[in-house]
């Protein structure tokens, strides 16, 4: 396994209007990023990830029954079956962002990971389901209305090129679960989020440098773009990023363009910083206990 890895995020913007049937998002948002994930294999891309939940629009703007139809099971659905052939043809791993169902009607908000041979290595539900208004005409990231939060914990995953995990969107406020992720031995964690100017864009270069930093990992963030009717509840502004260990920027998206970022991710850089600053040699996990009491 090489140490230098080619990593390829994906923003893009939403091109249907909310209104139309759930079938119409899903095949113009699939087709389109299928002709991205393919851009970026050309432009060398090894792993690839996708925004949250990126066949469609971000639906959590509003509070309708009618966006539970766009669940799928996973791996068994057909996006994720879809995304396994793709995977396989062009022989990169793939971050799937996608809306879950599980049984009857149980929904989670899921990025199912793919390897480069095609197979499904497994699934990250995002732990931390935030309920939080947006401006005073109603709209907002509603999100407990369609997700229950995650179950599976922090797993990461060994794939072809390197062992990545998962943290989605609003995950990254939670310092906790991306120290986790490196514990359990990532390389690189992946955020593919949805979220708007005015809210937190003050923070998007903040919070993920310093998990970067804190635990010796690269992070690709991932963020959609433009304004999405009916809701228009703020913009997407993109600026997907790849920061590494140090916390410098690799590489960086426009602020409103559908955009392939390709960074490059080096292996030994994470050795040589964990091996200065020993992070995780120096941790004190015995004193840590209040962490998990009910304490406010």
């Amino acid at each position: 396994m090489s140490d230098n890895v080619k990593i390829g995020l994906i923003q893009a913007s939403n091109d249907v209007h909310g209104d139309q049937p759930i079938e119409i998002h899903k095949e113009k948002a699939i087709e389109k990023h299928i002709k991205l994930v393919r851009e970026a294999k050309d432009k060398g891309a090894q792993i690839i990830c996708l925004q949250e939940i990126f066949y469609g629009p971000y639906f959590c703007s509003e509070q309708n029954t009618k966006w539970y139809d766009a669940a799928e099971e996973i791996p068994n659905g057909p996006t994720t079956k879809l995304f396994q052939d793709l995977a396989k043809e062009l022989e990169v791993v793939i971050v799937l962002p996608i809306y879950e169902r599980e049984g009857i009607a149980t929904y989670y908000n899921t990025a199912a990971v793919i390897d480069a041979d095609g197979s499904y290595l497994g699934k990250y539900r995002k732990q931390h389901i935030p309920h939080v208004g947006v401006g005073d005409n109603g709209h907002g990231f509603w999100e407990k209305f369609y997700f229950k939060p995650g179950n599976l914990g922090y797993p990461v995953f060994d794939t072809a090129y390197a062992k990545i995990g998962v943290y989605i969107c609003y995950d990254r406020h939670f310092p906790e679960g991306a120290r986790l992720l490196g514990l359990h031995g990532a390389e690189i964690v992946f955020n593919p989020s949805a979220t708007v100017a005015g809210l937190s864009e003050y923070l998007w270069k903040l919070e993920q440098p310093a998990h970067a930093v804190a635990n010796g990992y690269y992070v690709g963030a991932i963020n959609r773009v433009g304004l999405e009717a009916p809701w228009e509840m703020g913009e997407f502004y993109g600026q997907s990023y790849l920061v590494n260990p140090r916390g410098e920027f690799v590489s960086m998206a426009s602020r409103d363009q559908d955009e392939v970022i390709i960074g490059d991710m080096d292996k030994k850089l994470i050795r040589e910083v964990r091996d200065t600053w020993q992070f995780y040699r120096d941790r004190r996990p015995e004193t840590y206990e209040d962490m998990t009491s009910l304490l406010p």
